[in-house]
């Protein structure tokens, strides 16, 4: 194994292994830290975890954990990736986490750059963008565990770290790798945001860490990793071999971004759509076996069950249950939902929201996902190699307005012909 990445949430990891395998890399996602040896012909190991908004104690022991097995199986350089967003609180944990990574290989310059300008996230003079507008003027202001109200990189960062903080500047981007690298060997330890606007700019960054042990960001960051070894003659050839799953299929989601409520909106003008009261959830009076079996029952009509809601009505249930209790409360029913839908037969599942792809992908103790072809920017297909359930792990605020319904037709045919 060449690149190992450490993924805080599910999403975010198959969005960055399906960057690499895009990029001609052998790339498998491991489903929290594996035990033994990966296969020898594995070149990039993405470990997905799901340590986004846990306590920054613990996100660090866990992605440590994950450092140490993909040094185990010979990474020359690691990869922290997070979202494109730079979902994080004050007090991490990405920043937590780059520092603790960064002591451990023994790094002193650690570039930051979550752009992703497929998905309209770009980073300039350290300020991250979501499309046209500030990462604080966007609806992740209103995300209900990671609300982002400060779109200045730099600042965000200085709260959640001890080590200074720097920053290149679009112009030395702007000149490409070797302005980059020399720009980077001139700083002293520190966290550094880089700017980046373009794919070529996230190329030229890519290059221009060939020698680091430690680089962070988006998947976007990935983009150059693979050229640094094809250059150097250490690729073999790849390609996706995808095989899908027959029949129907049904949706989950328990995202509240903007993106998804646009795209639940769509959803339910031509499929079956079941909104479940979160109160009811977390009282009890709502149980996963009773929604499995409604969603079983119309599998064929693609049909979609969801919580997710405006903030207003988030805030609110977080007022009377608490944040906390919440989060994991829909958590669980999801998880429970998708063992449900396995155990009556089912074989795709679209997941809408880091969290709750997270629970979904534990609660059915998958170890590891095969990619398959790309649904959306940043969006793979995955397949669990031991079970043959397809997935779409989408992050709540990626896809087209019809993704639900082009995941599905991805994940394989709706009748009983032959796999994709």
């Amino acid at each position: 194994m060449l690149l190992g990445c450490i993924g805080d949430d599910f999403t975010g990891s198959g969005d960055i292994a399906n960057t690499l395998a895009r990029a001609g890399m052998a790339v498998t996602q491991y489903c929290d830290v594996p035990e033994g040896r990966a296969q020898p012909h594995v070149e990039a190991g993405v470990v997905a975890l799901k340590s986004r908004t846990i306590p920054a104690v613990e996100a660090v022991r866990k992605s440590l954990a994950a450092a140490d097995w993909l040094l185990a199986q010979g990474c020359e350089q690691l990869v922290f990736k997070y979202c494109s967003t730079f979902d994080s609180t004050h007090e991490g944990n990405i920043g937590p986490v780059a520092t603790a990574l960064a002591e451990c290989v023994g790094e002193d310059r650690v570039v930051m750059c979550p752009a992703f300008p497929a998905n309209g996230r770009s980073v300039y003079q350290g300020h991250l963008f979501v499309d046209d507008r500030l990462l604080s003027d966007s609806g992740m202001r209103d995300h209900p565990l990671t609300p982002m109200t400060e779109a200045d990189l730099r600042r965000w960062l200085a709260c959640q770290t001890d080590w200074q903080v720097a920053h290149i500047g679009a112009g030395t981007v702007f000149q490409g790798a070797h302005a980059i690298a020399r720009a980077l060997a001139a700083t002293g330890k520190a966290l550094i945001v880089v700017d980046a606007i373009l794919d070529q700019d996230l190329i030229a960054i890519g290059h221009a860490v060939a020698d680091r042990k430690l680089v962070t960001g988006g998947s976007g960051i990935a983009l150059g990793l693979a050229d640094n070894f094809r250059a150097a003659g250490r690729l073999g050839k790849t390609g996706i071999r995808w095989r899908g799953a027959k029949g129907g299929g049904a949706v989950l989601s328990g995202s509240c971004s903007v993106a998804t409520r646009r795209q639940i909106a769509r959803h339910r003008q031509f499929h079956p759509c079941l909104e479940i009261d979160v109160d009811g959830l977390i009282e009890g009076a709502v149980e996963p076996a009773s929604v499995a079996g409604w969603l079983s029952e119309r599998l064929d009509a693609s049909p979609l069950a969801h919580t997710s809601a405006d903030p207003q009505s988030v805030r609110a249930t977080q007022e009377k249950h608490g944040r906390d209790r919440a989060a994991d409360a829909v958590e669980r029913f999801f998880a429970g939902v998708a063992r449900g839908l396995v155990d009556r037969g089912a074989r795709k599942i679209v997941t809408a929201g880091g969290e709750t792809s997270g629970a979904v992908v534990e609660g059915l103790a998958i170890e590891q996902l095969e990619l398959g072809p790309e649904i959306a920017p940043g969006v793979p297909a995955v397949r669990d190699p031991q079970g043959g359930l397809c997935l779409a792990l989408k992050s709540g605020n990626f896809g087209q307005d019809d993704f639900f319904a082009r995941a599905l037709s991805a994940l394989g045919p709706r009748d009983n012909g032959a796999d994709a």
